[in-house]
């Protein structure tokens, strides 16, 4: 008779870590613990810490075979290399090893599951050098189950190690988190993924192209498992190239229910040209060819997210995106300001969030969609005060992309023309400064949106011209400020000028007959202040 076929495996247990060399994106954890494990600082309980799929309870079993290797001789010590060929290394990986206990915390909450492992750490390990405990969502412990575990966890025996894995490490206690040395596993960046998938691939006998890896990297979202799955899944999904299964960016589109990025690009290209028509045209074409509503919303996202950050100064090439792309994000970058990206930005996030929840996904997504576009010729709150400020009628069209336009108006009126107008404006925003431009700056030249002063004093709270500048472009939105400081020129300051004056009143005063006389009279007279101001 002969033997049936081995069960198929799926390949994220078929390729689970064996080792710490294959631990993927965890290189800051894997020093650390090398250097614990050759130095003999090993601490009695460990907490790995991060989403699911990125290799915590993978990093336990590692750590439980690291500790109790032996070596393929028997006589080998802890080790970050674990062989896999002695006894420990094999029982371990088999989850056999009666000294290394694994449980469940979702299923075994109570202190009465706590209590037993309290019972049993008293006994010495049956044939490993350390007894380990991995507990897996260590969160869901009940309340009365963490306070049972608190001594044991602070002083276990010498004997005895403890391993926590857990995705929601907010819901665990702060005395426990203070008991154990706490490892972060981050998610796995895109392109590791990416290339760990390649290797997996020409391990499996399966060709697939380099975009449909990067597909399946990005929305695996940084875990190492649910990228697996979703291979898994394509793999079943393609077809045959030639003599091996051939697995292609396409099909994966199709099977994640994603929109290809061109169309994502047609798609913004007349969200912002406001062609209504061609646009709901275009959402109908993509829902059609079976893209997801909430997919549809999440690539505008995307493509908007990348498009800021591009404006931002930052290089977001990957090897999944074509030179098409690239050019694209560019020019929409250069045309487009931060303002109106960050309220598209805002609109379809809103957008996604009701298609997300809506009864009717297709139209929630062409009403998200008109929404954003017709709100993009609307003034934003800045330029909506300054219309109001200077009376220019609301409404007017703005130009293509959502940035708005200079409306005719009298900016004049509203804009300052002396020294005493570039004081009062700043003193709406930031008297102290405004009282400083009063005093020490004089003013050499006024020709908004540009100013030139002269200090006699240095601004003592930080930089004069920054400072300056924020404060008028705070004052006048949708204008940007220079100031220029200069060493001469701009005559007097409006301290020295009010102050002239009033020496000037006063001298008048004294010449009159009637002042002259009465000081005459008494030598030791002074002309007071209120007189002056009187006068004046």
């Amino acid at each position: 008779m002969s033997d049936s076929p081995q069960p198929y495996r799926v390949l994220a247990r078929k390729y689970r870590s064996r080792s710490f060399s294959e631990l993927i994106g965890q290189d800051a954890m894997v020093q650390t613990l090398g250097n614990a494990i050759r130095r003999g600082r090993l601490a009695h309980a460990f907490l790995m810490t991060g989403v699911r799929g990125v290799g915590k309870t993978s990093t336990a079993r590692l750590i439980a075979k690291a500790l109790n290797c032996i070596g393929p001789d028997g006589q080998g010590g802890p080790t970050i290399d674990p062989c896999g060929v002695c006894e420990p290394c094999v029982a371990i990986a088999e989850g056999r090893h009666i000294d290394v206990v694994e449980m469940d915390a979702a299923s075994h909450t109570g202190v009465d599951d706590v209590r037993e492992i309290i019972e049993a750490v008293r006994y010495a390990a049956v044939s490993a050098r350390y007894k380990i405990y991995i507990i897996d969502e260590v969160h869901m412990l009940s309340k009365n189950a963490f306070n049972a575990l608190l001594k044991t966890l602070e002083e276990p025996p010498a004997h005895v190690k403890f391993l926590f894995a857990t995705t929601e490490v907010n819901k665990v206690p702060v005395t426990v988190l203070s008991r154990c040395q706490r490892f972060d596993l981050r998610r796995i960046p895109a392109d590791l993924l990416a290339n760990h998938f390649a290797n997996i691939c020409d391990k499996e006998g399966v060709t697939a192209e380099t975009d449909a890896l990067a597909l399946i990297a990005q929305a695996a979202e940084g875990s190492a498992r649910d990228g697996l799955s979703i291979l898994d899944q394509a793999i079943a999904h393609a077809e045959m190239g030639g003599d091996a299964l051939l697995v292609t960016a396409s099909q994966v589109r199709d099977m994640l229910g994603l929109s290809d990025r061109g169309s994502t690009r047609r798609l913004l290209g007349l969200l912002l040209e406001g062609d209504t028509g061609a646009l709901l045209t275009a959402v109908r074409d993509q829902y059609g060819l079976g893209v997801e509503p909430l997919a549809l919303m999440r690539g505008l996202l995307e493509l908007t997210h990348a498009v800021t950050l591009v404006k931002a100064g930052r290089d977001i090439a990957s090897p999944g995106q074509s030179a098409e792309e690239r050019e694209a994000i560019a020019e929409w970058a250069s045309q487009l300001g931060f303002a109106p990206l960050h309220r598209l930005w805002q609109l379809l996030l809103k957008g996604h969030d009701e298609v997300a929840s809506a009864v009717l996904p297709i139209e929630s997504c062409e009403m998200a969609l008109l929404r954003v576009m017709h709100a993009a010729t609307m003034p934003d709150p800045g330029e909506l005060a300054r219309m109001l400020r200077e009376g220019v009628p609301a409404g007017l069209p703005t130009p293509q992309g959502g940035e708005q336009a200079r409306l005719p108006s009298e900016p004049s009126a509203a804009l300052p023309r002396t020294m005493q107008d570039l004081v009062a404006l700043v003193d709406r925003s930031k008297p102290s400064l405004a009282n400083h431009l009063n005093d020490c700056a004089a003013l050499v030249s006024l020709n908004p949106p540009e100013v030139a002063v002269r200090l006699t004093h240095d601004w003592p709270q930080g930089d004069f011209k920054r400072d300056l500048a924020q404060a008028l472009n705070s004052a006048v939105p949708g204008m940007k400020w220079t100031v220029r400081l200069e060493e001469s020129g701009g005559g007097a300051t409006l301290q020295q000028q009010e102050q002239a004056e009033k020496a000037a009143a006063r001298a008048e005063i004294l010449e009159t007959p009637v002042v002259k006389a009465a000081m005459a009279a008494f030598p030791d007279a002074e002309l007071d202040d209120k007189l002056e101001q009187w006068s004046a």
